[in-house]
Order: structure tokens, then sequence, then C-alpha cells
């Protein structure tokens, strides 16, 4: 709350300066561009300000006397009376200046600019500084300047690394030999607590980060090594700490505030355990990502994959058994039609078969062909056009059996070359992905037949409905058919 008397005085200022604000507030100090503009107004309007009620001030006449007093004789440094004696803020410390020193005017505008302090008088506050008893405060109050200024001297004259209280050794004894035992033992102490610590950070690493007692340090991250350093801060120095795991002050300090923010994944986390397990542990990150995307939340691959690795959650990979049902050339081969062209525009135009092997009590025959080659013949529509039925050169596919019943059907047939499995990629694929995410992550010894084709039919009725393909723009194969309007 400024006076009657401030107020008449800045606007009769504002006045006299041709109306220019901040060459105003600049030689006041006072008041702020919006009051200002206000007082101007109202003593425009009614030719005076308006005088309001008398408020008792906060501080005492006394104490306005005290502060500017501190001011004027330690080296006019408004910060440094503010702490020395913890009153006031700086623009009433600012306005009690101006007020019984108006000849000070812009001095103190900003920065203090009290007598720039000789070498010789830097040097001295230097060597009290190091030589202390007491708190450096002390020190810089009887210098009468703030204690950032007396360790910036040092930082100047001395360097950062030397350190800001350097107590008196104790002279030397007169035995060389005394000497240098007790050099040996400084020695052995240093290296002595060394070992200890890189024994702790090792013992720390284990205990809360998992980690082998033999693990290397240095290739943790920076956000392992502030957890080590946060749990080892009570018995060790937090600059050794710092020095022996290789970490920035300042990476420790930015992990340090994103350890105290929490997890803000972990709703995303248990969505991605559930998507995982619910589609047979067999979604990689790209199938994940594009799950998420279809709950509308939005998340980076990259993140992704960091948190499916997090948590454990890796679709199974092992290596395949190739099965060859290949004989021999027992008949005419038919001409490769599909040549790798497995694109078609309509359902029903191109039809592809393979036969894999599972390792349990079956073997395959002409009949397991031979039936699923009658079932298809059903779902095709008298009088439409007959696909094209593409295989391998596998002996199943060359009896009269099957033959016959391509010849009945009006099929035209179609075989890859010999030995070349790309040919057929579409079945192959197909058999490839059933292994990997049914058969191979699982134990089949203790299961019955029955229970094996029960979960093959339900692997391959999921694999038609629910599960996605990035090439069919993440959708599963019915709903990329429903999309194109076809009958699902």
């Amino acid at each position: 709350m400024y006076s009657y008397d401030d107020k008449i005085r800045a606007v009769e200022l504002y006045i006299k300066l041709g109306k220019r604000i901040k060459a105003t507030i600049r030689h006041l100090g006072f008041p702020t561009k919006n009051a200002l503009k206000g007082w101007y107004r109202e003593y425009e309007r009614r030719g005076d300000l308006a005088r309001g009620y008398h408020r008792t001030p906060k501080y005492s006449t006394e104490q306005q006397r005290a502060a500017v007093d501190h001011f004027v004789q330690h080296g006019r440094c408004i910060e440094f009376t503010r702490k020395v004696l913890g009153y006031p803020c700086r623009c009433v410390l600012r306005s009690w200046i101006y007020q019984q020193h108006p000849d000070l005017g812009q001095r103190i505008v900003g920065r203090s600019r009290s007598a720039p302090r000789t070498l010789e008088a830097k040097q001295a506050a230097v060597i009290a500084l190091c030589t202390r008893q007491g708190k450096a405060s002390a020190i810089a109050l009887d210098l009468g300047v703030s204690r950032e200024t007396l360790y910036n001297w040092k930082d100047q004259l001395l360097g950062r690394e030397a350190p800001a209280s350097m107590k008196r050794k104790s002279k030397s004894p007169a035995d060389p030999d005394k000497a240098q035992l007790e050099q040996q033992l400084e020695a052995l102490r240093v290296e002595l607590r060394r070992l200890q610590l890189e024994h702790d950070l090792l013992k720390k690493a284990n205990e809360i980060l998992k980690k082998d007692l033999g693990v290397n340090l240095q290739l943790l991250t920076n956000r392992e090594k502030t957890m080590l350093v946060d749990a080892l801060r009570p018995t060790h120095a937090f600059r050794d700490l710092l020095a022996a795991l290789g970490l920035a002050r300042s990476s420790y300090f930015y992990h340090r505030g994103q350890i105290g923010l929490g997890d803000r994944h972990i709703e995303i986390r248990r969505t991605l355990s559930e998507l995982f397990e619910r589609n047979r542990r067999c979604y990689g990150y790209r199938r994940m990502h594009a799950s998420l995307r279809r709950m509308c939340i939005s998340l980076s691959e990259k993140v992704v994959r960091r948190l499916m690795k997090q948590e454990n959650l890796v679709a199974a990979t092992p290596k395949r058994r190739r099965y060859r049902s290949y004989l021999g050339e027992i008949s005419p081969a038919p001409e490769n039609l599909i040549n790798r062209n497995f694109r078609s525009a309509a359902p029903n135009q191109k039809w592809v078969t393979d036969i894999t092997e599972f390792q349990i009590s079956t073997t395959p025959d002409a009949e397991l062909v031979n039936t699923m080659l009658d079932t298809a013949i059903e779902t095709v529509a008298d009088g439409s056009d007959r696909p094209i039925v593409h295989s391998d050169r596998g002996a199943h596919y060359r009896w009269p059996g099957w033959l016959s019943r391509i010849d009945g059907a009006r099929l035209i047939s179609s075989m890859s070359r010999k030995a070349c499995s790309p040919d057929n990629a579409a079945c192959e694929g197909f058999f490839g992905r059933l292994k990997n995410e049914l058969f191979y992550p699982r134990s089949w010894q203790s299961t019955t037949i029955e229970h094996f084709i029960t979960e093959v039919d339900s692997y391959i009725r999921w694999y038609n409905q629910d599960r996605i393909k990035m090439s069919l723009g993440s959708r599963s194969p019915m709903e990329y058919r429903a999309n194109l309007g076809y009958a699902t």
C-alpha cells in the first residue's frame, strides 16, 4: 500500500518526464505500470488523488532506518541486507532506500554497484574463508559482502576443486621412517574406503536391482545408478558415489525427480499383459502397438517395445523342424500358375494347400488331404469360376485319388518348383505361425489326440476371427473380408 505522498510524487514525476512510464518507474523503483496509469487517470479526472484511509505500517520507522543503514554500510546489496535482517521484500526495501537516499537514483536498480574490492582484499577474504573455525556467513558479514560473493572469490582464485575449508595439518614428524609409515597407512585407508564403497555398491545392486555380484557398475543405466546413490548416501559421501559410478550430478538429480514422479505407465503395463495373454502370448510389439491403437491408446512403438521387454512379454520363436513330403517324380508335375502371386481380387480364386507335421502319434496320409479337398469343394457354388489349387510336389497331391477329385470338380492344378518353399509361401507362412504360436511354446507330452485337435481348431478360429495382421491394416481376416463387403 502506497501513501498519498508516494502517489502524488509518482504522478508528478510521470507528467514531468513526458508521461514515460518506464522512465518513471526506473527512477522511483515503484509502482507497477497499471497502478501508475490508474493514479494518473484519477488525478486527471479529479485534479487530486484520494487520500484514503491510513493503515498502520508493518514495519516501524526504526526498522526502516536500520534496514537502509545496513544497506548503505555493507556494500549496498539488497539481497545481503534481506538475508541478514530477515525483512523486508525487495520492492519495499528499495522504496525505503529511495525515500531516505534519493541521491542514489538508479545506482541500485538491478545489481549492486559497490566499489570493487582489490585483489589483496579478495585474497585476504579467501584465506579467512579457508582457515575459518565457524560459519562462512560470519566471515561474509564481517567483510560486508554476501556469502555467495565470498565463494565466487574463492572459485576465481583457487578453482572449484579446492575445498572451502582447509584445516591446519599437523606438523610432519621428525623421523622420516615414521612419516613414510604414516603415508603408507593413509594410502591403505584410502584404498580400504574405495574397496568398501565398491563392495557396498555391488551388494546394493544385488539387493535392489537384482543384479549379479560381479556386475559391471559402469554398464548400469543412469536410473539404476541413481537408485544406488540414494540407497548409500547415508553411509558414503555423495561425491564419492557419483565418481565411483561415473554418474554426472545433473543426471542424478534428473533421474531422482523422475523416480519421485512414479511410474506413469502402470495401467499400460497391465493392459499389455492382458493383451499378450489373451492373444496366446504370440503378439510382438508391432501387433501390440496396433492393438493399443484399436483401443484408442496412443503410445509410440518404442515405448511399447520397452515396456514389453521390462514385463518380459516375449513371443516364443524356437527353431523350426522342417517336414518334407517329397518322394520323387511319380507323375508329371503341373505348371506353376501362381508364380508367387498370392493376391486375388475375390474369394475362391486361389487356394493354397500343404501338409505340416506335429510330433504326435498320427501320420499324414492320402485320406487327410482328400477329405480336406472334398470339404473345400463343397463351399464352391455350382456354375461359379473354379479356383486354382496350388500345392508343393508332395506325394499326397500326385496320387490318383487327389487327381481324380481335381478333375471331377473342374479345378485348376498348380505346383511349386522342386525344393522351393517360397513358391508356396502363403501356406508355409501359416504353418510357421501355427507352430510358433501354438505348438512350440507348450509341452504336448501328456496331450491326447482329441485334445490336440480341439486346440488346433480353437487356434484356427482365433486366427481367422481375432488375430490381427499388419498387412491387413491391423485387422483380422474376418474383419478384412467384412470391410470389403464379403460375407464372413
